[in-house]
């Protein structure tokens, strides 16, 4: 029961992520990330709320790194493609 629980949350939580944006997405999804790790690295150092949210935060940090990166590489593709398109 508890388990099916834990299913439809997950569920309903993530069917709500549906209408956001690629930053969004990835801030998200790092955050999320984050805390498991931190959550479960804490949960063996003695203390799994403090290790969540120093994993939040990291993960926070990564997935917005993350976002920049791909907006630079598709920014830089566009130039280029927009680049050769002009020298035909």
């Amino acid at each position: 029961m508890k388990k099916t629980v834990i299913a439809i949350a997950a569920l309903a939580f993530l069917s709500g992520c549906a209408g956001l944006s690629d930053t969004e997405q990835r801030a998200l999804t790092g955050t999320t990330a984050g805390a498991a790790g931190g959550a479960l690295i804490g949960a063996i150092a003695g203390n799994a709320g403090l290790g969540a949210a120093i994993g939040a935060g990291a993960g926070l940090a990564g997935g917005l790194i993350t976002d920049k990166v791909q907006k630079d590489k598709e920014a830089a593709y566009r130039r280029g493609f927009n680049a050769g398109a002009q020298s035909n």
